[in-house]
């Protein structure tokens, strides 16, 4: 057994991963996918956060950097909604027209599924497009109206995501950090 021959170096085994850093590793690329899945309409911040609660559970991740990550998930939230709205009222939708951008883009979704990634990312888009246009065009049967507060509903669901794939970005970097160290 346990004879060496000459000449032979035996070097020491490799580092083994421990079961934390494997958990922590897990944990990163669910944060990325969720993060990629957000502007899809996925509630992606929430899944982030849910991964990092799991982390302060086993004790890995902090309290604090908790807090602020759910404080960073809800702001996106209020932000996502009050873009949209604002945008909406600014070309001069209506509540209707709102409810009608959300179910567009839910629809959307839906329908862009089976073109992987940019399907749904363009179809819930423009699934807010026409859920609002639609929804204008019921209220004041004109056109121009509904194609006005079609685009303004569009923009805003644009900046939403932006904002939203922001405030992802940062409880990333906070909870990967926390995950990690």
């Amino acid at each position: 057994g346990g004879c060496i021959p000459a000449g032979r170096r035996v070097s020491p085994p490799a580092p083994r991963r421990t079961v934390a850093s494997m958990l922590a590793t897990l944990g990163i690329v669910v944060m990325v996918a969720a993060l990629l899945l957000t502007p899809l309409g996925v509630p992606g911040l929430w899944i982030m956060v849910a991964v990092l609660a799991a982390g302060a559970w086993a004790g890995q991740v902090g309290l604090l950097v908790l807090g602020i990550c759910i404080v960073l998930a809800a702001a996106a939230e209020v932000a996502e909604y009050l873009i949209i709205d604002r945008l909406n009222l600014r070309y001069g939708g209506s509540r209707l027209a709102f409810w009608g951008a959300i179910a567009g883009g839910i629809a959307g979704v839906m329908i862009g599924m089976p073109i992987v990634i940019i399907g749904p990312l363009v179809a819930g888009f423009l699934g807010s497009f026409v859920g609002a246009a639609l929804a204008t065009l019921y209220e004041t049967r004109r056109v121009e109206a509904a194609a006005r507060v079609g685009w303004g509903t569009l923009l805003g669901r644009m900046w939403a995501a932006a904002a939203k794939v922001a405030a992802g970005v940062v409880i990333l970097v906070l909870g990967g950090a926390a995950l990690v160290l």
